[in-house]
């Protein structure tokens, strides 16, 4: 016996929407929690509805610091990893030298490399440059890892660019850096964002790096999260920490929405 498509349809509609339901449990019960006292204080009893946990947020100096350092590691993390890769990955699409092949594949496998491999040649080279335990240190680590991945896909967003492009645009007067400012930045916009927003998601979990490469400055909010562990744990301003570090993560999809679904699309081509 079989089902008719409309049963069908109405099935994989109920499978599918179980699923989604089933995923953002955890973040409706984390998002709840965030609004309960789980600990007494002298203004509310446990249990209460609150926006005390969020208030704790931004009166708390550590708590602060931690997101602005966060930030900062994104920001510098992207404006220096585009600019350096953008033209590597140029030269890797339209340039053939010797060795070019096995140059990009190193890249490629130090990028998998574990970080925690390289802590300690990272932390010594760090100390003899006297940016250990500063922002920008750890930030500078992280466009280490960044950079092969940046690399990698920018090179696969300018393949998908015809050739002919560059020769038409240098036979009509343009520089190559006017060529790749120009015209062939806005060409793979698309790419640009996907490789931002991967930048975004290591900087922003990493800590590995931000764990043997800080002390007392340059925490990043996951760090901050953990430090709030211990005997007698605050569970809702944990909760109400994790739903605020999940924002900016969120705005940077609204905004660049447009742009990551070109260029995911693109790059399953």
């Amino acid at each position: 016996m079989s089902l008719s498509p409309r049963l069908v349809s109405i099935l994989k509609s109920i499978v599918v929407w179980s699923f989604i339901a089933f995923a953002c449990l955890p973040l409706v019960q984390m998002t709840l929690i965030s609004f309960v006292a789980t600990l007494p204080t002298a203004q509310v009893e446990v249990g209460t509805l609150t926006f005390g946990n969020y208030a704790n947020i931004v009166e708390d100096p550590n708590l602060r610091s931690a997101f602005v350092n966060s930030i900062a590691y994104v920001m510098i993390n992207i404006l220096i990893t585009i600019p350096v890769a953008l033209p590597a990955a140029y030269a890797f699409s339209r340039m053939s030298f010797v060795g070019d092949r096995h140059l990009f594949l190193a890249f490629i496998a130090f990028r998998i490399t574990p970080p925690v491999v390289l802590t300690l040649p990272i932390f010594q080279l760090f100390s003899a440059l006297g940016i250990v335990n500063s922002v920008f240190g750890i930030a500078l680590a992280h466009c280490l890892f960044n950079l092969p991945i940046s690399i990698w896909i920018l090179q696969s967003f300018i393949s998908a660019i015809p050739k002919e492009m560059d020769e038409t645009a240098f036979l009509d007067g343009y520089s190559r850096a006017g060529f790749m400012r120009r015209i062939l930045v806005p060409q793979i916009a698309p790419g640009i964002a996907v490789t931002a927003f991967f930048c975004f998601m290591f900087s922003w979990v990493e800590v590995v790096f931000a764990r043997i490469l800080t002390t007392t400055n340059g925490k990043p909010i996951s760090m901050a999260i953990n430090a709030l562990f211990g005997f007698q744990t605050d569970i809702g301003l944990v909760m109400a920490v994790t739903v605020a570090s999940m924002i900016p993560g969120a705005i940077l999809v609204f905004v660049m929405r447009n742009h990551l679904s070109r260029g995911f699309k693109i790059g399953r081509v």
